[in-house]
């Protein structure tokens, strides 16, 4: 689909995965429900889109935060670049700019710019190591290190060299290899080349990382749109019950970093099996103490225990994102220490 064809929804939920998935949880968080509702349904929606669509999205974002003053109050590069801080952060909002600007200035290999790193190791392939080093000092850092990756090793190592000599080189230069590359692009990089940008599991990770309001408001919403979507995006994400799931040895790390008092409202009312995981894992005097404030509780609000239960999971999530705990998931193979 182009982007003259997208709706504003489909624009916004195009420009949120761009952002990455932690942002846009933040920026979700913002919204809503409604809001919510509409830009979760259709990122689940943007299985694949054309690489100029989302080019083009990205560009007319960049010119709305710099349009006219009598719309904005003021514009140019400052007002864009506090904007984008205020919604995703500082460094993501510089390296978002960067971006950006070079889009709109019309950079000499901005054709490769949003390719498909694979389909570029196919375009230079066959070309001289300097015209390679020349190709990729001009990418982004991490578009030219997926690139790098595809090379032959032995070219690696030529190109890397090669990179780290060169100082400036001729505009004349850059031009003509440009223009030659865009030429041989036409053959390789074909229109109807996408690149996977939404999907269910992009969904799941924006989810993971968002806060339990703007989940349960995800969720919800889905559930009312697609009930088949919802119960796809629940079975993928790790919930409190899963802990059954999780080995000893990453359990016990889990309960290192979980204050007793949420754990004890997080077991109110859990299921016995989800409750003996994890008593079997704490030390005798531990297990004593976490049974008895449990019983001193008493009757809790589910609101409360919900909360609780999610900051446990939060907890779980940041240590797989960490790599220093793996999450088995049903469905999946089994894995060999």
């Amino acid at each position: 689909m182009s982007a003259a064809l997208m709706t504003g929804t489909q624009k916004a939920a195009l420009l949120l995965v761009q952002l990455g998935k932690e942002q846009a949880a933040r920026v979700m968080a913002q919204l809503d429900e409604s809001e919510i509702e509409e830009l979760t349904t259709e990122i689940a929606r943007l299985e694949r889109i054309d690489a100029s669509a989302a080019e083009s999205v990205i560009e007319e974002f960049y010119k709305a935060s710099m349009g006219p003053r009598g719309l904005v109050g003021r514009g140019g590069l400052t007002f864009a670049q506090q904007l984008l801080e205020a919604s995703v952060g500082r460094d993501r909002a510089a390296d978002m700019i960067e971006r950006l600007a070079s889009s709109l200035q019309g950079q000499p290999f901005e054709f490769l710019q949003y390719a498909d790193a694979r389909q570029i190791v196919g375009l230079l392939n066959g070309e001289h190591p300097q015209t390679i080093a020349l190709v990729m000092a001009h990418l982004r850092a991490e578009h030219a290190s997926q690139i790098m990756t595809g090379l032959p090793p032995d070219v690696q190592a030529e190109v890397a060299h090669r990179i780290a000599l060169m100082e400036r080189a001729s505009p004349d230069v850059v031009s003509v290899v440009a223009e030659t590359l865009q030429r041989k692009a036409s053959a390789v990089l074909t229109p109807t080349e996408a690149s996977a940008i939404g999907g269910v599991q992009p969904l799941v990770e924006i989810i993971n990382r968002a806060d339990p309001t703007t989940e349960k408001a995800i969720l919800e919403g889905l559930e009312q749109r697609d009930k088949d979507l919802a119960e796809e995006v629940r079975s993928r994400m790790f919930v409190f019950a899963d802990i059954t799931m999780l080995e000893d040895r990453a359990i016990q790390l889990v309960l290192r970093g979980v204050e007793m008092s949420s754990l004890a409202t997080a077991l109110k009312g859990a299921s016995d099996e989800v409750r003996d995981k994890i008593l079997a894992n704490l030390s005798e005097r531990a297990r004593e103490n976490l049974v008895e404030e449990i019983d001193l509780l008493g009757p809790v609000r589910m609101s409360v225990v919900e909360e609780a239960r999610a900051s446990v999971v939060q907890a779980i999530r940041q240590l797989e994102e960490t790599g220093q705990i793996v999450i088995r998931r049903e469905g999946e193979d089994e894995y060999v220490s």
